[in-house]
């Protein structure tokens, strides 16, 4: 019989720097010892370890997360955060490049009463966002930003919130081979200067953001400085956050009222 400790030491020879913990969740998810065995030899294959076990745990809650789809960084736990602190009751939410929706599964567990708006443009995310957000007050669409939104959200957004890829495109090669090989590069390549897709979302989110609503962007540590010049070339005045023990950075803007 394959035992936790056993499988540990597997995962640790494989570079696993987490090997004790994972090896206590692989074994935790099923008690089929042949389903056990696969298990622990795609993760030595170098397949996320939330691929394999079908979901990521994300702000205190386990996000559905199907192999191919953007997986959620702890990171973004900041974002998911403070678009709850901004968010009021009844307010309509928007995300875009929404992955999985974690997001606004944290949003919508902390406000219940939201209308929440999600978007991505990879098929295989949006089938997790459905997941995801099941029985709440949720629509996901299936397209490129904003294209698929009916125009009755015009003006009528008030947290409008995004994770958009924000990776250089010449940055690609270096990332990780768990997020290089294994998630869909769609999710994760920002372009030349790494913030194309936040240009895009800022170009147009006055037409959909209410009066006094908010837009927030997550970024990274050096690209900071590029987001918010994109929100003020867009007229809107950029606030950053950073929490260092998240590594996570965010840049934020209210419309005016």
């Amino acid at each position: 019989m394959t035992t936790t400790s056993t499988i540990t030491t597997t995962l640790r020879a494989a570079g696993c720097v987490f090997a004790d913990e994972e090896a206590a969740l692989l074994v935790a998810s099923t008690s089929d010892s042949r389903r056990l065995a696969h298990m622990v030899q795609q993760r030595v294959a170098g397949l996320p370890l939330e691929h394999i076990l079908g979901w990521a745990q994300f702000a205190g809650m386990r996000v559905s997360v199907d192999p191919g789809v953007f997986v959620p960084r702890r990171r973004t736990e900041l974002l998911a955060r403070h678009a709850s602190q901004l968010t009021a009751k009844g307010d309509t939410i928007l995300e875009l490049c929404c992955g999985s929706a974690a997001v606004s599964v944290a949003v919508a567990s902390a406000h219940p009463d939201i209308a929440v708006h999600a978007v991505d443009i990879d098929p295989a995310a949006t089938a997790c966002a459905r997941r995801n957000l099941a029985g709440s007050n949720a629509r996901i669409y299936d397209g490129d930003l904003y294209q698929p939104l009916p125009h009755a959200l015009e003006n009528a957004i008030n947290v409008l919130v995004a994770n958009a890829p924000y990776v250089p495109s010449g940055a690609m090669e270096l990332l990780p081979p768990e997020a290089r090989l294994h998630e869909a590069r769609v999710a994760l390549d920002g372009g030349v200067d790494g913030v194309d897709i936040q240009r895009r979302i800022l170009r147009d989110a006055a037409l959909w953001l209410a009066p006094g609503g908010f837009i927030l962007i997550e970024t990274s540590d050096c690209l900071v400085a590029s987001t918010q010049e994109l929100f003020v070339s867009n007229r809107m005045r950029p606030h950053a956050i950073h929490e260092p023990e998240l590594d996570g950075t965010v840049v934020f803007a209210r419309i005016p009222g």
